[in-house]
Parts: C-alpha cells; sequence; structure tokens
C-alpha cells in the first residue's frame, strides 16, 4: 500500500491511497465467496457456479462494490498511521480505480486538526459571582420540599383555584368540526402549568365539579399541526373533579420524615448548606466558560467544516441515546416536536463550533505548559471511575482499551489546563444595572 498526501485550503487533506493488485484479487475472491449462494445460473446448483462463468454472465463489475468496502475498511487505518495527519472527521471517500488486475486506488477527504495560534491565558479577568444564600432561597427550596411530600385531596366546597388539578373531559372543534387528536377523557389539567393552549386553563378558574363549560382559544401561528395553526377553537369541557395539595405542616416532625434531622432548625441549616455549595459549583462552571470564552476569543484557529459537521453528528447521537433512555426515538422525537434533521442540525451547530474550540484551545495550552499525564494519574482515575460505577479497578481496566486511555489522558491534561487559567484569573464586581444604580440612589435618600 502507498499513501499520497495532498493539503487542501482551510485544514483540509486528501489522501491517495493505493493497494495492490494482488490485494485486489483476494478481495474480489472474497467477494465471490461471500455471494455465491445467492446466485442463480441455469444449469448449476447454487453456491456451485464458478467465479469465472458468473463474471462472464454478469461482467466482472459484479464483485466490484463488495471488494471496495473491504479494502478501504482494511486500508484506511493503515493509511492515517502513515499519513501521520492528525484526522478529526470522518472521511469523504471516492474510488478512482478499480479493475482486474491492477491495483485498487481510492481518495479519502479529511479535516486536519487547526493550528491554534493562543491569545493571554494568564490573568484571565471573569466576573464575580455572590453565592452567599439567602433565608428566602432557603425557604423556597423548604416549599419545594413540602409539595413533594404533599397529599392530594379531592375539594367539594369550593370552585377552580389556581394550582388546583382540574380532571375532565373535553373536546375540541374548529369551524364546528371535531379535530384529530382534541379529545380526552378524565384528564388530569393542572390549572396554571400552561400544559394547554392559549387561555385555557384561565377559562376553568372560578368554575365548579360537574359543571359544562364551553372554552375558546386560539391555536399558536406556529403550532405544529399545520391545519390547527392560527385558527379559533372551542372546546367542550366537563370538569369531574378537582383536586388539590394538602402541605404537611412545617414543623420538626416534618424535618425528621423528610430528612436525617430531628428538628426544623437543623433540616434548614443543611439545606443552606447544599444550596451553597450547589451555587459555589455552578459559579465555578460558569466562571471557567466565561475565562476559557474569552481566550478563544483572543485566539485564532480555522475551523475546516468536516470538524464542525463531525461534532454536530456525535452530538445528536449523544441526543439520540439520552432520548433512548426515556424511551423515545430521535425519529419519534422529530415527529412530535415538528423539528427535521436539517434543523437538529443547524439548532447544536453553534455549541458544536463552541466544543471545538473549547477542546483545541485547551489542548493548545496544555501543550505550551508541557502538561504531561503519568500512568499512575490513569490508574488513579480509572479507581474513582470503578467506584461510581461500583466495579473493581482491575476490570474495569479489561474493558478499557489503548484509544480510551488515551482518551482519558487528554481529558486529564484538559481538566490541568483549566485549573491553571482558574488559579491565575481576576475577578471583578458584576457591572450594576441602571435600575440597580437607581434603586440604591433611593435607599440612600431615605
Amino acid at each position: 500500500m502507498s499513501v499520497q498526501v495532498e493539503n487542501l485550503e482551510k485544514n483540509m487533506a486528501k489522501l491517495t491511497i493505493e493497494v495492490p493488485a494482488e490485494k485486489v484479487e483476494e478481495a474480489l475472491q472474497a467477494a465471490y465467496m461471500k455471494q455465491k449462494n445467492r446466485i442463480s445460473v441455469p444449469g448449476f446448483r447454487k453456491g456451485k457456479v464458478p467465479r469465472a462463468m458468473v463474471e462472464k454472465m454478469y461482467g466482472p463489475a459484479i464483485f466490484y462494490e463488495d471488494a471496495a468496502n473491504t479494502l478501504m475498511q482494511e486500508n484506511y487505518p493503515d493509511a492515517v498511521k502513515e499519513s501521520g495527519l492528525d484526522i478529526v472527521s470522518q472521511p469523504t471517500v471516492d474510488v478512482t480505480q478499480i479493475e482486474k488486475g491492477k491495483s485498487f486506488i481510492f481518495t479519502a477527504e479529511v479535516a486536519v486538526r487547526p493550528e491554534v495560534t493562543l491569545g493571554k491565558y494568564k490573568g484571565v479577568t471573569v466576573t464575580k459571582i455572590d453565592t452567599s444564600v439567602t433565608d428566602e432561597e432557603v425557604d423556597k427550596e423548604v416549599e419545594n420540599e413540602r409539595n413533594k411530600n404533599a397529599r392530594t385531596v379531592t375539594v367539594e366546597d369550593r370552585p377552580v383555584q389556581e394550582g388546583d388539578t382540574a380532571i375532565i373531559d373535553f373536546e375540541g372543534f374548529v369551524d364546528g368540526v371535531a379535530f384529530e387528536g382534541g379529545k380526552g377523557e378524565n384528564h388530569p389539567l393542572e390549572i396554571g402549568s400552561h400544559t394547554f393552549i392559549d387561555t385555557f386553563e384561565d377559562q376553568l378558574v372560578g368554575k365548579n365539579a360537574g359543571d359544562d363549560v364551553d372554552v375558546n382559544v386560539t391555536f399558536p401561528a406556529e403550532y405544529q399541526a399545520k391545519d390547527l395553526a392560527g385558527k379559533p377553537a372551542l372546546f367542550k369541557v366537563k370538569i369531574h373533579e378537582i383536586k388539590t395539595k394538602e402541605l404537611p405542616e412545617l414543623n420538626d416532625e416534618f424535618a425528621q420524615d423528610v430528612s436525617e434531622f430531628n428538628t426544623l432548625a437543623e433540616y434548614k441549616e443543611d439545606v443552606k448548606k447544599k444550596l451553597t455549595e450547589r451555587k459555589e459549583n455552578e459559579a465555578k462552571r460558569t466562571k471557567e466558560d466565561e475565562a476559557v470564552q474569552k481566550i478563544i476569543d483572543k485566539s485564532t484557529m480555522e475551523l475546516p467544516d468536516a470538524m464542525i459537521d463531525t461534532q454536530v453528528n456525535s452530538m445528536i447521537n449523544e441526543f439520540a441515546q439520552r432520548m433512548a433512555s426515556q424511551g423515545l426515538t430521535l425519529d419519534q422525537y422529530m415527529q412530535f416536536s415538528g423539528v427535521t434533521m436539517d434543523k437538529l442540525k443547524e439548532q447544536v451547530r453553534p455549541e458544536a463550533v463552541t466544543r471545538i474550540k473549547s477542546s483545541l484551545v485547551l489542548e493548545q495550552i496544555a501543550k505550551e505548559e508541557n502538561i504531561e499525564i503519568s500512568d499512575d494519574e490513569v490508574a488513579e482515575e480509572i479507581e474513582k471511575m470503578a467506584k461510581a460505577y461500583g466495579m473493581e479497578a482491575d476490570k474495569l481496566k479489561e474493558y478499557m482499551g489503548d484509544s480510551e486511555k488515551e482518551s482519558m489522558k487528554r481529558d486529564l491534561a484538559i481538566q490541568k489546563a483549566v485549573d491553571l487559567i482558574m488559579e491565575n484569573v481576576k475577578e471583578r464586581a458584576k457591572a450594576k444595572s441602571k435600575k440597580e444604580k437607581e434603586a440604591e440612589a433611593a435607599e440612600s435618600e431615605e
């Protein structure tokens, strides 16, 4: 096998890969062996037709596609190694020659890792974030916990209020005709959740169990069902029941039920501690993102489109896996949301660009700072992962190949680069808005 490299514009390269004729013959024979049981020729039993006879009847090209796929899969990885390129995209391949008795030639256009010229990365200024926790925030968190532990009771002595759940039958009509998907029975609708269109929920407030209600709404102009978009509709609604949440009393007993603490005061102190930790972690991530973005803004790099496309596809695959964990396929999600694959790619593309630039900048900082990850550090990280997964570290190591370990080294180096940036940041207070300044001025006058 021989490889020629042609550097193209915008960090693209073209590999021309030539495979000797004897390898082509082996691949053609393998393709024949794979297909022979499916080939019928009068006078021969299936699987017994000689290859020469098949090629005479159907032409030698009958086995070219299978042979080409095999030759590309076998030779492309070795060609990448031989080229010495740092490839960051899937290849776009094209067969330029395949013929019996001749070498096989194909090309692969690929994106190569762009060079990065770093801007200032030490002493970057980030916004100081207040991580203090107020009593109001603690009370809100406690109230959320009360709502989680509330019991649902049926209301019989008053009409529907905001926050209630109404059990309803409904049927929708446009121009006097019932439309598909507009009917439901014994549906629990939380008033104020805005899960139904327009002012549907508002029009049930003040109504009683047993009432029949005409609800008039207008579908949004961007509604996914195009035949309903922008049209006025009438819903015939029957209210069966009104249910509300009955919150537990806020006392020591409540604290004992929802936590390991004996008193409400101790529970609230723990809530404050956890909120502080959460705020600090969020602030840390926010400042890291701000610092890295400022370094990106001062750095230069030219991203090839193929590299971005590869990242976009990777992110969509990640999204599809998350959907699958919720019992939904990507096709179903797109059908329900009305989003096409092209639109989905367009939506994730800006984030894909940010991810790529962040990685490139941090990898370049790690390189310039001579940050290297030892085998001991990798082993320590595997220990942490094994503990998180409830596995033995040795078992986890067995599942990890060299590429996974190299990826782990790269991730650890990137994290060290982030740590170095954050050790050298300068913090400044967030600029006050006009309203904040006016409020402070009013307080001082008082």
